[in-house]
């Protein structure tokens, strides 16, 4: 299975006629500096939320947003906890553009054991979904839930659906985890992938399950592939462990506190990057900042 870097842009979401404003796919820009998440003005994420990467170069932690994916979701938490990417490889890393593993036979073609999971490239937003809309950022509705950030139909389409809900759509921003998968959108099964740079062209396309909370400079410092061999990384670095933190004994167990979007922690740091990044500023630059506070 293979991620594809190169798709045609496409429906972002059946009711919205424009693209999310969001940089051209693999634009990479300067992080926001790191930021103190103060216990106040946070949440800490679930233990069965929080899949913890080791690799040779270091530990990631990534935050699973079940909400968004819950097959996938699902998926990877079932194979982390058998133990299945212990010793796999970063297989395909592109500069400015994502790292991918979950192969066990390290070429991209490979898989579980277990069926493939269907597409997941929308979910339907509820009232309940703790959804801040920053306005003024582009055509539709943008703004976060939780630790990502979304596309989505305005809270007044709800009352004309019968779920009571709406379509809405996680957008492939720096650190945003998806599911690899081959030309058949039905395909995707173990490989993952994080992203190193912004990737719109991935919206609607690929299924996003979650975020790098902490350790996106881990991620960057994986050893790449050349272009020439579509990001194929000859000796390229490991995974040592993948678990979910409440598959880990409790000394073990890392904890990761998310800045809460209605803080006025958060708006103030809103209004500060608006400042900083100016006409520049999107919607990746709203993702609330993580810590680790434990572990």
């Amino acid at each position: 299975m293979k991620l594809h870097q190169s798709l045609a842009t496409g429906l972002i979401l059946g009711a919205l006629m424009a693209g999310p404003s969001v940089a051209q796919s693999g634009a990479v820009r300067t992080p926001p500096p790191s930021v103190s998440v103060p216990a106040e003005a946070s949440w800490v994420v679930a233990p069965e939320n929080l899949l913890v990467i080791d690799t040779n170069k270091g530990r990631i932690l990534v935050g699973l947003e079940p909400r968004l994916a819950p097959r996938s979701v699902e998926r990877i938490r079932t194979l982390a906890d058998r133990g299945f990417y212990d010793g796999l490889t970063w297989h395909r890393v592109m500069a400015g553009f994502m790292a991918q593993t979950g192969d066990p036979l390290g070429n991209g073609t490979g898989g579980s054991d277990l069926p493939d999971v269907p597409s997941e490239f929308q979910m339907r937003r509820g009232r309940d979904s703790s959804f801040v809309a920053l306005p003024e950022l582009g055509p539709g509705v943008l703004g976060v839930m939780s630790f990502v950030p979304l596309l989505t139909q305005p809270d007044a389409q709800m009352m004309f659906n019968a779920d009571g809900r709406t379509d809405a759509m996680a957008l492939f921003c720096t650190g945003i985890a998806g599911m690899a998968r081959n030309n058949d959108p039905n395909s995707a099964n173990s490989q993952f992938f994080l992203t190193l740079a912004e990737s719109p062209d991935l919206n609607g396309k690929y299924t996003p399950f979650g975020r790098v909370l902490v350790g996106q400079e881990v991620v960057a410092a994986l050893k790449t592939g050349s272009e020439a061999a579509n990001g194929r990384v000859s000796e390229p670095d490991i995974v040592t462990r993948v678990r979910t933190a409440v598959a880990m004994p409790d000394g073990d167990r890392p904890s990761v506190r998310v800045m809460d979007l209605s803080s006025a922690a958060y708006t103030a740091l809103i209004a500060e990057r608006r400042t900083a990044r100016g006409t520049q500023f999107n919607i990746c630059d709203a993702m609330p900042p993580a810590q680790q506070i434990d572990g």
